[in-house]
C-alpha cells in the first residue's frame, strides 16, 4: 500500500453516472477512496451502506467519499441505485486507479482489494487501511475525522 504522508495519485476516470472524476477535482477536501472487490455482492453491499449512512458525517468533515472497484458503469449504477448511494462510484474498468494505488497487483486481476486510503485536503495520504471490518469501516473512519 502506499504509505501515510506521501501525495495521492492523481487519477481521472468514470463514474457510475458516466461523469469523469478525478482526484485534483477535490482539492481543499479530504477523500475517502474505498476499493471494493465487486458491485452488489454482501461484504461491498454492507460497507456502501455504512458509507451511505454515514454519509452526512462524512461531508460534515469536509470529505468526500468515493468508491471504487472494476466494475462497468452498468453494474455500478444499479448497486448504487438499489442501495441509493449518494457518493460516485468509480469504474476502474482499465485498472489504472487500482494499480497507481495497490489495490490490484496486476491489470489482469479480477477483483480489486478491499482497502481504504483517506486523502488530506492538500493531496497527500492520511491513512492507508488494509484490514477493514465492513460492519464498522464507515464508523471508524468518521470517529478519525
Amino acid at each position: 500500500m502506499l504509505k501515510a504522508g506521501t501525495s495521492a495519485p492523481d487519477f481521472s476516470v468514470r463514474d457510475h453516472n458516466g461523469n469523469t472524476v478525478s482526484l485534483e477535482g477535490f482539492a481543499g477536501k479530504k477523500v475517502v477512496l474505498w476499493f471494493y472487490p465487486k458491485a452488489d455482492t454482501p461484504g461491498c453491499t454492507i460497507e456502501g451502506k455504512g458509507f451511505r449512512d454515514d454519509y452526512a458525517k462524512l461531508t460534515g468533515e469536509n470529505a468526500v467519499v468515493l468508491g471504487v472497484s472494476l466494475d462497468n458503469e452498468a453494474d455500478n449504477k444499479a448497486f448504487a441505485e438499489k442501495f441509493d448511494f449518494p457518493y460516485p462510484l468509480l469504474c476502474d474498468v482499465n485498472r489504472e486507479v487500482a494499480l497507481a494505488y495497490h489495490a490490484v497487483k496486476e491489470p489482469e486481476d479480477e477483483y480489486a482489494s478491499r482497502i481504504t486510503y483517506v486523502i488530506g485536503e492538500d493531496g497527500s495520504i492520511l491513512e492507508a487501511i488494509s484490514q477493514v471490518d465492513t460492519n464498522t469501516h464507515s464508523g471508524d473512519i468518521c470517529s478519525r475525522l
